[in-house]
């Protein structure tokens, strides 16, 4: 692959429209303006990130993950981008603009993602795997149908969906970004044919034409025609990078805050990114702050510039490699031993004890249950139309999904379409209305 090819501004959906206006904002900005102004960005305020939303204390959501990504997006970007100029000085490649780039991906990463957390996904999936939606599986492949598109539900891929598909009364090319942005975005760029059963692949069978548009433009290598299969665009790996860092430490303050986890665990599990001839100097600092949750925060900070710098050397350090198609590990599994190793320890400590904490656990067992509840009774609306109570739930779907089509596969993706566009709060109050359990006030 080459970085001349790679750097595309051409628009998904305006490939031929050009604008006679001169713009002082770059192409990759517009599209981080674009996305910071959609509603379906500002709908992430109220999608769960791991805990629940926030009462007295504040923790991430969605949209604060998001935010925070794109933040340390754009510093990787930056350093990749001055590291790349000094590697090759003399090419037109627009490394500058890497920034901006990665950060807009960094803000769209997470847009597909249902409500209810990382529980959101399984919930959908196990709906056609393992509960009503099993039913369905002969209709949609007898018509052709992808069925591993539902039984391996991805956010990731909904993402792409979102950003590029052409609801109706939208815009041709959705929300027509650039290329080189929605290419960003794909950390898994093959069909979910090829997902082994995960839930980790890059589009939908709905979206695969256009994604390999977009690939056979920017010049990202084909490994498999049938089921589609391609290398990672280069960026993907700092997008991935950004939020590999986030989540992991923020989770961890989050934890601290809700005091699942103690001050010294949390000091502890920090400090071991540094080496221990640098543990001293981090440790004087901490006694000249006296507030627990701004040693924290402090720690968090110091941690997450030490994985910015490790990432971005690492991305250089493999940067031919992935140019080439050769390079499949993430940044964070190629940054030296001793942040790797600390930050292998944070993953283990957060999966075995924040993870399974009681409120946690609370808050996917309602996702299970009110999606599974809304799947069934919406899909089974657009199967049976002509029924007065299918009537009835049907006027509640925005006119925007394409509950009318002509498809089974096509129905099933309108309603889940709408489903994972929701907030916790609106699929908690529909789940409420639907069931009696709550009404309108009179």
């Amino acid at each position: 692959m080459d970085w001349i090819q790679l750097l595309s501004i051409k628009r998904f959906g305006l490939e031929n429209y050009r604008s006679e206006k001169k713009q002082d904002r770059t192409e990759y900005q517009r599209d981080y303006d674009r996305l910071i102004f959609s509603s379906p960005f500002r709908r992430l305020q109220n999608k769960t990130q791991v805990f629940p939303l926030p009462g007295s204390i504040f923790v991430h959501n969605r949209l604060t993950h998001s935010l925070e990504v794109s933040s340390v997006g754009r510093s990787l970007g930056e350093i990749a981008g001055r590291e790349l100029r000094k590697k090759y000085p003399n090419s037109p490649a627009h490394f500058e603009e890497i920034a901006s780039i990665v950060s807009a991906a960094c803000l769209a990463h997470d847009l597909g993602n249902p409500p209810f957390g990382h529980s959101g996904e399984q919930a959908i999936s196990s709906f056609f795997s393992e509960g009503e939606g099993r039913k369905l599986q002969t209709e949609v492949e007898d018509e052709g149908g992808r069925w591993s598109d539902f039984t391996c539900f991805e956010g990731n891929a909904n993402t792409l969906r979102l950003l590029m598909h052409q609801f109706y009364g939208r815009r041709r090319g959705g929300f027509a970004l650039t290329y080189s942005t929605l290419a960003s975005i794909v950390k898994y760029p093959f069909s979910s044919e090829l997902s082994g059963g995960k839930n980790k692949f890059g589009f939908f069978a709905s979206e695969e034409n256009e994604y390999r548009t977009i690939a056979r433009e920017l010049g990202i290598t084909c490994l498999n025609e049938n089921p589609a299969k391609f290398v990672r665009y280069p960026l993907v790996y700092l997008v991935e990078a950004a939020d590999d860092i986030c989540y992991q430490i923020m989770d961890i303050e989050d934890a601290h805050k809700l005091h699942l986890v103690t001050t010294e665990k949390t000091i502890d599990l920090l400090l071991g990114f540094f080496e221990e001839n640098q543990r001293p100097h981090y440790q004087k600092n901490l006694k000249r702050i006296h507030d627990v949750n701004e040693q924290i925060a402090y720690l968090r900070a110091s941690v997450i510039g030490v994985l910015v710098d490790e990432c971005a050397r690492a991305f250089m350090e493999n940067e031919e490699a992935i140019l080439a198609g050769e390079e499949q590990k993430a940044l964070i599994k190629n940054i030296p031993e001793k942040a790797k190793n600390a930050y292998e320890t944070c993953s283990k400590f957060a999966i075995a004890t924040i993870y399974r904490s009681k409120d946690v656990l609370d808050i996917e067992l309602a996702g299970y249950r009110i999606i599974g509840f809304l799947l069934e009774k919406f899909i089974h609306a657009v199967q049976t139309p002509s029924h007065i109570y299918s009537q009835l739930l049907l006027g509640r779907i925005p006119d925007q999904y394409e509950t009318d089509s002509s498809s089974t596969y096509g129905k099933i993706q309108s309603i889940i379409d709408y489903v994972s566009g929701m907030t916790d709060l609106y699929a908690l109050d529909l789940y409420r209305k639907i069931t009696g359990m709550g009404l309108p006030e009179i």
